[in-house]
């Protein structure tokens, strides 16, 4: 059972405190502080060279925090070996032994731990079963598909049986229905499981789609973590809003024109109306459309101040180049700190 806050659990599955990791002058992570809930399905959100894979690095070991602390369930985890953690990683090129079968694949950590070959091989068919592989141990991984290659490396992490499985951009190579698919199953196998799945992605629908909570990093800090919820709908900074969804980031002086408190404020484009003759729209010029199947994106000009809406498909829409009014409801402007 997963909870929503870090103040709703007492032990946390994984926590910083105050953890940074420097190379060279580099701040890769900047004075972290986060705790992530047992039985979590949690996303770390960010741009490349945001501190997110980082971040899941020093969580498995592979890299040691400069300075801070970090936890996994109560113990100190800095300066323990990734094979004493009680977690395994997923990695985005799944990093499966193409020598292997699919059955030694997935059954290598357990050899590594001087499991007997008969019982790791039960263990191991019983994973794949898990991952929806039956009966293919004897194929090697040049003989796979790219989503059964992820669903064995999922399958070797699982066999281990860890308290914390971290993955690391594991959809990234697949195709989009392929990609849609395993985001429906990851989240169907995290909670029969109930164990903590860490996702590090910089795909805010994967994010948006898959976790429990997110934390949005950018420049080695986190920006926010909320509900996926919370971040899409109330951003707390004007980088959260426009990497979450490309938001519209409104200048203090337009809001306060239209409604608002003299602050920045986030206005979601499918909150922006076409609103022909309704009282207080606004002026506005086509300066762009795109057609995305179910809905077509308008960029326009109101007041010098580039807008998107999104509007649902099967309407009569105008072109670029034309003048219209548009509309959104005061509730909408979602005000936001002045940071970045």
């Amino acid at each position: 059972m997963y909870v929503t806050g870090p103040s709703a659990f007492m032990t946390p599955a994984v926590s910083f405190k105050q953890v940074s990791r420097h190379f060279g002058s580099v701040k890769a992570v900047d004075a972290v502080d986060l705790d992530i809930a047992e039985g979590e399905f949690f996303a770390m959100l960010g741009p490349s060279g945001s501190g997110k894979t980082t971040c899941l690095r020093l969580i498995a070991g592979f890299e040691q925090p400069t300075s801070g602390r970090i936890e996994i369930f109560g113990s100190r985890a800095e300066g323990v070996p990734p094979y004493r953690r009680n977690v395994n990683t997923v990695f985005q090129d799944y990093a499966l032994f193409p020598h292997l079968n699919v059955l030694d694949n997935v059954s290598y950590g357990l050899m590594v731990k001087g499991i007997g070959k008969a019982e790791r091989h039960r263990e191991a068919e019983a994973a794949l079963e898990l991952v929806k592989l039956p009966g293919y141990g004897a194929r090697r991984p040049g003989q796979l598909s790219g989503g059964q290659r992820q669903r064995v490396a999922l399958a070797r992490a699982l066999v281990n049986r860890p308290k914390v499985l971290l993955l690391d951009e594991p959809l990234g190579a697949l195709d989009l229905k392929l990609r849609e698919n395993m985001q429906e199953e990851l989240k169907s196998l995290q909670k029969s499981l109930g164990i903590t799945f860490v996702f590090v992605t910089h795909d805010q629908g994967e994010a948006l789609s898959m976790a429990n909570r997110i934390a949005v990093f950018n420049n080695g800090r986190i920006m926010q973590v909320g509900s996926p919820e919370d971040i899409y709908q109330r951003p707390d900074t004007r980088f959260v809003a426009d990497f979450v969804g490309s938001s519209n980031v409104l200048p203090p002086d337009f809001v306060a024109r239209h409604g608002g408190a003299r602050r920045w404020a986030s206005l979601r484009p499918e909150a922006v109306r076409i609103a022909e003759g309704a009282a207080g729209a606004l002026a506005a010029t086509v300066v762009s459309r795109s057609y995305l199947g179910g809905a077509t994106r308008l960029g326009l000009d109101v007041e010098g101040q580039r807008i998107n809406a999104l509007l649902p498909a099967g309407h009569a829409l105008p072109g670029e180049g034309q003048s219209v009014q548009i509309g959104f409801a005061p509730g909408d402007l979602h005000l936001m700190d002045d940071a970045q």
